[in-house]
C-alpha cells in the first residue's frame, strides 16, 4: 500500500535509509537537500519505506501543485529494487487529489511513462583508471588540458566567495530571486556532501565548481568561469581533477544535462554517455 505522508510526519531515518540503499539514488531526494530547495514537500511511501517518492509542492491562489524545485534534476520513485512500470503507475495514482497540477522530472531509473516526454543527461562511469578515462576524451578536451595554465587548484572555496564570483559571472540575470535565495541557503548549509572547488590566478578565482556526492554519484551541480578561465581550459581541468580523485571507484560523474547542444557536446567530450529520464505533467483541475 502506498500512502502520502506530510513532511512533519516523515520518519527521516527510514526515508534517508531508503535513499541510501536505492539502486537509483539521487542527492536531490535526501531530506536535508529537499528541506532547502523545496517550498514544501511530503512523501509517497510504499509499505514501511520500501520505496519512496518525494513530493515537492507549492501553493498559488490557494491551489496546490507539484513542481520540480530549482537545483534538482531528477526525483521520482526510489527503491532498493528495480522500479517497474506498474509500480510507477501505482505511485502516480497515489498522488493526493488536492494537488491540481503535477510536474515531475523522474530519475533515469524509473520507466519512461507513456504520457511523458524524454530529457537527456550525461554520465561518466569512473570504475576505470585515470588513463583509461582520459583515453575516452575527444581531441578538443585533450587539447584543453594541454593549454598553459598557471592556475592553482583550491578544494575549499568559501560559499561567500563563490556566490560573489557566480553573481558577477552570471550577471545575476538567469535566475529568479527564489533561485538565488535557494542557492545561497544550499551553499551555506555546509553539508559534508557538498564541495566547492576553484582555480585561482594571482589569488583571484577564475573558475569554480560546486559538486555534490551521494552514495553513487558525483553531481556536477554548478560550474562557473571567467572568459580568461575558459580560454585557459580551467573548467576542463576542474573536471579532470574530480575524475582523478574518484577514478577506480564505483562512482558515476553526473553532468546534469543537457538539452542544449553546445553544453551537451562539452559533456560528451569527456566520454560521457547519454542517460534518458522522463518529464511528466498532468492537470487535475
Amino acid at each position: 500500500m502506498i500512502v502520502y505522508v506530510n513532511r512533519e510526519n516523515v520518519d527521516l531515518d527510514k526515508y534517508d535509509a531508503c535513499l541510501q540503499k536505492a539502486v537509483n539514488s539521487r542527492i536531490y531526494a535526501f531530506s536535508w537537500y529537499l528541506d532547502i530547495v523545496a517550498d514544501n514537500w511530503g512523501v509517497l511511501v510504499l509499505e514501511d519505506y520500501k520505496a519512496v517518492m518525494p513530493v515537492p509542492w507549492r501553493s498559488k491562489y490557494f491551489i496546490k501543485y507539484i513542481y520540480p524545485p530549482c537545483w534538482t534534476q531528477q526525483l521520482g520513485v526510489f527503491g532498493a529494487e528495480f522500479i517497474s512500470e506498474e509500480l510507477m503507475q501505482d505511485f502516480i495514482k497515489a498522488i493526493p487529489r488536492k494537488f491540481k497540477k503535477v510536474t515531475l522530472q523522474c530519475n533515469a531509473g524509473n520507466p519512461i511513462m507513456k504520457r511523458a516526454s524524454k530529457k537527456h543527461n550525461y554520465i561518466l562511469n569512473l570504475n576505470r583508471s585515470v588513463l583509461e578515462i582520459y583515453e575516452g576524451f575527444n581531441k578538443n578536451r585533450k587539447r584543453a588540458l594541454k593549454k598553459e595554465n598557471d592556475g592553482l587548484l583550491e578544494k575549499k572555496v568559501s560559499p561567500e566567495e563563490f556566490l560573489r564570483f557566480y553573481k558577477v559571472q552570471s550577471n545575476n540575470s538567469v535566475f529568479s530571486k527564489n533561485h538565488w535565495t535557494t542557492l545561497q541557503e544550499l551553499l551555506k548549509r555546509k553539508h559534508n556532501d557538498l564541495h566547492i572547488w576553484g582555480m585561482r590566478e594571482a589569488g583571484v578565482l577564475s573558475a569554480a565548481l560546486v559538486w555534490v556526492k551521494d552514495t553513487q554519484r558525483l553531481t556536477y551541480l554548478i560550474p562557473c568561469a571567467t572568459i580568461s578561465g575558459k580560454k585557459k581550459g580551467m573548467p576542463s581541468f576542474l573536471v579532470f581533477e574530480l575524475l582523478k580523485a574518484f577514478a577506480n571507484t564505483d562512482s558515476i560523474l553526473d553532468f546534469e544535462g543537457s538539452m542544449i547542444s553546445g553544453v551537451a557536446s562539452f559533456y560528451k567530450s569527456f566520454g560521457a554517455e547519454k542517460e534518458v529520464y522522463s518529464f511528466y505533467q498532468e492537470k487535475r483541475l
